[in-house]
């Protein structure tokens, strides 16, 4: 595939190709159904937008003129590419998000769509009350789970062409299969047994409960603990660095830089369990979620049960009362949780972004980056900020997900099916976060010297330690001795231990005291940094969604 943008110059048609064509091959997953694919497809493949044909066309164009706009009619013409996707993942981010591809994009639904067809109809072919449908022969079903297994690209792309048929993308994957079958002896003989008492709902829903619970075990997950691993590993490195901490901005009882990491750490691995606990759940109950047709063809039979067995053969919990679709009350527990993740990542980007700010951390340069385009001496905590924007886009996607998705009226409307078309845009914002965030904890450097320097300039922060050993021994009003002479003064470390020498204490107290300085005053902070990956241990298990 080629964008060609043709134009004419001083009487002559020429041709400017700005891209090559561009395809990914599907290699990143291992014991996988995707290593036998063998396809290559456009990198387009996240988010719900759509290219169109090719060819603009741009008159009098001067050799060294830029061109800088495109006419509306002229847009048209354009060819799907990196360059002219609307959303950016599909564009610019393409290669920190492709691997979500598989899963959240067109093709992952159909090929999942084609899993639950087959497999029900194999499952028929196991009820005794089917006779119809005769157990299936070790070579009739493995010629299934070829189908399956061998699901590619260009299978994907006839689908989509009985779809313009149709203009139903269910029933074209049942014709799909109808079409790849007919030539099979004993398959032949059961074609319209395929999709049987099905509403689309019952193939979309187990649908996208596979396409989620594959996305999030194969690639968000393992991202979320590398971030989380990440931050571990400079808590316990920096655990011992000592900090000035802010509270409301002003200066506070110090703390160490280790121990501020530990909290993350902590926080993002809860959230983390809290998403791996979240059960996937499926439906398979008909138009109306009652097994009418079922009931009609076959009333012998205990069809809640069989749609039990069958969603659980699926790896996913079953959800026995429904209207036509799944009620989406897990995707949207699912979502709020990502959701929340976010929100704590933005927490720590924010603060790591202030401690860039305040010159605690310094970023490693790369050699032909620029941080400025008019000032050369930038170097500008982007990564963080990249993962913010990205935090704040995801979680606008996600939200809207979760609180609409429970919502449907009465039986049901047609509201979630755009909308679950877009799980991927959240979900890719937020891969590519978690990337743009390990990217920037990759370049911090502990800046200790900076530490240090604020440390030293505020002797204040010992009025806290000072006025509750006063109060252990019976001093009168030591918070208001020690408010009288800090509050909006100018404190040093002489005037802390000329105050300190008065006091009607122990000696030894007083002798503890005189020793304390803002860099030792840390309580228990190294400690609690250096036991973080106890405590995350902890709260590891279990490890993949359900």
């Amino acid at each position: 595939m080629e964008l060609g943008t043709s134009f004419s110059a001083s009487g002559v048609n020429k041709t400017m190709y700005l891209s090559n064509p561009i395809t990914q091959k599907s290699n990143f997953l291992q014991n996988s159904w995707l290593n036998q694919l063998n396809f290559s497809f456009p990198v387009r493949k996240i988010c719900s937008c759509r290219g169109i044909a090719k060819g603009s066309t741009i008159s009098s164009l001067k050799t060294q003129e830029k061109v800088t706009e495109m006419s509306s009619n002229h847009s048209q013409d354009l060819e799907l590419s990196s360059l002219t996707a609307l959303c950016p993942l599909d564009g610019r981010y393409w290669g920190k998000v492709k691997e979500l591809a598989p899963f959240m994009s067109e093709y992952g639904l159909i090929r999942f769509r084609i899993l639950v067809e087959i497999k029900w109809l194999i499952k028929m072919s196991q009820i005794p009350q089917i006779i119809e449908v005769p157990t299936f022969s070790e070579e009739a079903q493995t010629f299934l789970h070829d189908l399956i297994d061998g699901f590619s690209m260009n299978d994907a792309l006839e689908v989509k062409k009985i779809e313009r048929v149709t203009n139903h993308d269910v029933k074209a994957v049942e014709y799909f299969l109808k079409q790849k079958c007919q030539s099979h002896p004993e398959i032949s003989k059961v074609l319209e047994f395929f999709h049987f008492a099905c509403t689309s709902e019952d193939i979309n829903n187990l649908a996208h409960a596979l396409m989620l619970k594959g996305a999030l075990n194969t690639v968000i997950l393992p991202v979320m603990d590398e971030l989380i691993k990440a931050i571990c590993d400079m808590a316990t490195t920096h655990s011992s660095v000592p900090m000035l901490s802010r509270t409301h901005g002003q200066p506070a009882s110090p703390t160490t830089l280790g121990k501020e990491m530990a909290i993350f750490a902590y926080r993002l691995s809860r959230e983390r369990k809290e998403i791996s606990q979240i059960e996937m759940l499926g439906k398979f109950a008909g138009a109306v979620g009652n097994y009418n047709a079922h009931v009609a063809a076959y009333p012998e039979i205990n069809w809640p049960e069989i749609a039990e067995e069958f969603v659980l053969s699926l790896g996913l919990e079953f959800n026995p009362y429904v209207p036509q679709i799944e009620t989406h009350d897990y995707m949207a527990k699912l979502f709020h949780s990502i959701v929340q993740f976010n929100n704590i990542l933005v927490d720590f980007d924010r603060d790591v972004w202030g401690y860039i700010s305040l010159g605690y951390f310094k970023q490693t340069t790369k050699a032909g980056e620029i941080g400025s385009s008019t000032m050369p001496h930038k170097v500008n905590p982007i990564d963080f900020e990249n993962s913010e924007g990205n935090l704040g886009v995801a979680n606008g996607d996600l939200s809207h997900l979760s609180t609409k998705l429970p919502i449907s009226r009465w039986q049901r409307d047609l509201t979630d099916s755009t909308v679950l078309r877009n799980m991927g845009v959240g979900l890719g914002h937020s891969l590519l976060a978690y990337r743009s965030a390990l990217q920037g904890i990759q370049k911090l450097q502990v800046n200790e010297a900076a530490l240090m320097e604020d440390l030293d300039k505020t002797w204040e922060v010992l009025a806290e330690p000072i006025q509750t050993v006063m109060r252990r021994y019976g001093v009168p009003e030591p918070y208001e001795k020690l408010k009288e002479l800090t509050r909006g003064r100018a404190v040093n470390k002489e005037s802390i231990r000329e105050f300190i020498q008065k006091l009607d204490i122990p000696a030894d107290a007083k002798t503890s005291l005189l020793n304390l300085t803002p860099h030792t005053y840390v309580g228990a902070a190294a400690e609690l940094a250096n036991n973080v990956n106890e405590a995350i241990f902890l709260l590891s298990s279990p490890y993949l969604l359900k």
